[in-house]
Parts: structure tokens; C-alpha cells; sequence
């Protein structure tokens, strides 16, 4: 779950309304606010929307059950055509194994204080909704700090199924699949995890709820953010060195 004020796990719930003076970059004709300042900008962003209403926040939406959240994004999945995702600490919903979204899944009923009934049917739920990524005419863009391949999630044995997946998933038509190392020098620091949708929509994971931004101006900021992250990230065989390192990890101590 994706910290705020990891993958993918929560409700698309809340509709952030477009904000003004709450880009990093800022603006040269103001004074350079401190880090209080910050602080209330960026949090107060995601507090002036609806996340506040009991309707949108995680845990009134996951009465509903974890299944039921699974299934409900299913239409969103199914609409765009090219998803951008980006993660610095889970592997992404798309790209899970059986026994990594029983981890994580198992993770959010504890520490939500979630029912745990049916996470069996919302792993099923996940794992039908992953298919898309072997349909024709869709793309999966991919980022990944280095160190969700490391985050000890599940136990040695799923850890080891899921890095394994990646390497299959990561070979795809379909997929490409970027590690960002964590010695490269930073063009852009970590970031929330994030989903785009074709170039429509963005889901940012918060600790509360997820944010749903649709305002072209910070739609395109997010494209932006998402092409300095992938401007950092290897591909091809030194991704796949990163994920055998991790492999070789897992027999370590």
C-alpha cells in the first residue's frame, strides 16, 4: 500500500478537484515557501477534496468486502488501451502472483482491520483481472523502484514466485518492464504510486482513499513525472540481472 500525508489495493474513490500553487516547481515571482508551508500544501491538496466524505474513504468502501473491490475495477481496467504505472513499494496489481496478493491483501485486512472471508475470492478476483495484460491491442508501461523487488512481502517461497513472474510477465508483447536501480543517480525522487489510464485519468494511492485526478493540466503533470521515472529505469536483460539479484537475495540470511 502507498504511504501519503504499497500496489493498486484500495478504491478509486475520490475525485480531486483541479488546485492552483500546488506544483513542486512553483512559481518564480513567489517567495519560496518553507517546509511547514510544503507540508499544508501537500496534504491540504488531497484534504480539500472529497476524500473527507464517508462515501470515498477506505475503510467505508471496503464494507463492501476485498472481493468486491477487486471486481469493481475491472471496468476502469477494460476501458483504457495504454496503462503507465508506476511503484515504489509493491509490485503492481497486473503484475502480481497467487501467493503475492494473498500477502498483500492479507496485510491490508490486519492493518485496516479488514474481514478476511473472502480473500480468497478477491485474489481470484485480482488474478482474473491480470489477464488483461495477455489481451492484443494494450500496452502496460511498467516503473518499479528496485527496492519492491526486495521488500520481503510475502514469505521466501511466494517472494521467490513472484520475481519469478516478473521475469515471464516482464518478456510480453504487451508489457514493458522498467527497474529503477537504487545506486542510479535521481532525475526524479520516489514518488506515490501511481496508474494512468490511456492519458484520461491517474489513480494516486494515499493513505486514506486513492485520489482520481482527470484535470488534463495535472493529468499531463503526472505523464511528465512518470517519463522522468522512466527515463531512470533499466530494461531488457539489466532488469532482469536486478530481479535475479533479488532471487539470489531470498537464499540469504
Amino acid at each position: 500500500m502507498a504511504g501519503g500525508c504499497e500496489n493498486t489495493n484500495r478504491p478509486s474513490g475520490v475525485r480531486r478537484s483541479r488546485t492552483s500553487g500546488n506544483s513542486r516547481e512553483g512559481s518564480t515571482n513567489q517567495a519560496a515557501p518553507n517546509i511547514e508551508q510544503i507540508a499544508s500544501q501537500r496534504c491540504g491538496s488531497a484534504a480539500s477534496t472529497e476524500s473527507t466524505s464517508p462515501q470515498t474513504r477506505w475503510r467505508d468502501e471496503v464494507r463492501a468486502g476485498l472481493r468486491h473491490i477487486q471486481e469493481s475495477r475491472t471496468q476502469v481496467f477494460r476501458a483504457a488501451t495504454v496503462h503507465r504505472l508506476y511503484s515504489a513499494g509493491l509490485v503492481p496489481g497486473i503484475l502480481q502472483s497467487a501467493g503475492y496478493v494473498r500477502a498483500v491483501l492479507g496485510i491490508a485486512s490486519t492493518v485496516h482491520g479488514l474481514p478476511t472471508e473472502d480473500i480468497e475470492g478477491a485474489v481470484r478476483a485480482r488474478l482474473d483481472r491480470s489477464r488483461i495484460i495477455h489481451e492484443q491491442g494494450r500496452r502496460f508501461v511498467v516503473v518499479v523502484e528496485e527496492s519492491v523487488l526486495r521488500y520481503r512481502v510475502a514469505g521466501a517461497d511466494s517472494m521467490g514466485a513472484q520475481l519469478g513472474y516478473l521475469l515471464t510477465a516482464g518478456a510480453l508483447p504487451a508489457v514493458s518492464l522498467g527497474v529503477i536501480p537504487m545506486d542510479t543517480t535521481r532525475l526524479h525522487w520516489p514518488e506515490e504510486t501511481f496508474h494512468m489510464y490511456d492519458s484520461a485519468r491517474v489513480t494516486v494511492e494515499l493513505v486514506s482513499a486513492d485520489l482520481t485526478v482527470t484535470q488534463p493540466e495535472e493529468v499531463a503533470q503526472y505523464a511528465a513525472a512518470f517519463e522522468r521515472l522512466r527515463s531512470m529505469a533499466v530494461y531488457g536483460a539489466e532488469a532482469r540481472a536486478l530481479i535475479t539479484r533479488a532471487v539470489e537475495a531470498l537464499d540469504r540470511p
